[in-house]
């Protein structure tokens, strides 16, 4: 048996308006077209499911039953139609997002939000990993973007310069600077340095020695194999300072204390970029890229997302 969805809708409709005449006019058909379908439905059916009247039709106990039944088809079908168009328009769906720095404050948890308030039927996953595993999941796919600091790498499809935050000293409460509200580089040239070995702990050290080393004089560091998060604790517990993005400043840790590091130039700050890969086509992730747009606009002569973008960090934070 071949019964038409269209067939469906009219027998809904006739039964709803109780008139062939009327729901003929609904649907924008000449009335003998839709009485001679509905014939044919109950042909097929070899059931009656109107009785015909001079004052119109009304279903009978079968076509009540049918017309229930049919109602039911046609409203889960619409939900389908409707949820697909939404996954097209990347305002349902899956996005899958790497980092590896905070999510406690900063432009990524504000991003995060904002995306969730515009697109509440995305579902979105997080996945926090060093660079090097980020980049893989993008190539296979298990990670439609990553938000990493650093500059662009020549190795990825896209990418797409963000924002800049600064960098933040970490100290335990009872240090003496903390009777300072910015503390300068050279305050901290004795210091111990707490750092993770896992990212973007590699790249604060970098930016750590090119402030302080000096002919045979590097900055006393001491890298433990363990998250931001707990070095953080280390430092809570006295065993030294830490320098972090300033995104960590969110969470706050017993015995912890955050100041701005600083030079003669001012803030010292780190850029962050998000990469994704070319031909990924999730809908979600373009509503995405499109937010990331409008947070961090592109420089006058920038041509959108490339290889290697041309975009400047925001200066906020």
């Amino acid at each position: 048996m071949s019964i038409e969805l269209r067939h469906l809708r009219y027998a809904e409709v006739a039964e709803r308006c109780g008139s062939f005449r009327k729901a003929a006019d609904s649907l924008t058909l000449k009335q003998s077209n839709l009485s001679r379908r509905i014939r044919h439905l109950e042909e097929q059916l070899g059931i009656a499911l109107f009785e015909r009247t001079n004052g119109g039709v009304r279903p009978t106990a079968a076509g009540r039953d049918f017309v229930n039944g049919a109602r039911r088809i046609l409203h889960e079908l619409q939900v389908v139609v409707d949820g697909a168009k939404a996954v097209g328009r990347g305002e349902a769906g899956y996005l899958t997002i790497g980092f590896y720095t905070s999510l406690s404050a900063g432009n990524l948890r504000a991003s995060l939000v904002e995306y969730g308030r515009r697109f509440p039927q995305v579902e979105i996953s997080t996945i926090e990993g060093s660079r090097s595993r980020l980049f893989d999941r993008i190539q296979n796919g298990t990670v439609d973007i990553a938000i990493v600091t650093g500059e662009p790498v020549s190795d990825c499809n896209r990418s797409m310069v963000l924002w800049s935050e600064r960098i933040i000293v970490a100290l335990p409460e009872d240090h003496p600077l903390i009777a300072n509200e910015i503390i300068y580089w050279t305050d901290l040239k004795r210091e111990r340095f707490l750092l993770s070995e896992r990212d973007p702990g590699p790249e604060i050290q970098d930016v750590l020695v090119a402030k302080l080393s000096s002919p045979g004089d590097q900055p006393d560091v001491v890298r433990h194999d363990v998250s931001p998060e707990n070095i953080k604790s280390l430092v809570g517990a006295g065993r030294g300072v830490s320098l972090m993005c300033e995104a960590g400043m969110g969470a706050s840790y017993a015995g912890v204390v955050y100041r701005e590091a600083r030079n003669g130039n001012g803030s010292t700050r780190i850029g962050y970029c998000a990469y994704w890969r070319d031909g990924n086509e999730n809908p979600a992730l373009r509503n995405f890229i499109r937010l990331l747009e409008e947070r961090c606009p592109p420089v006058a002569n920038g041509n959108g997302p490339r290889g290697a973008s041309s975009r400047t960090p925001d200066p906020s934070p």
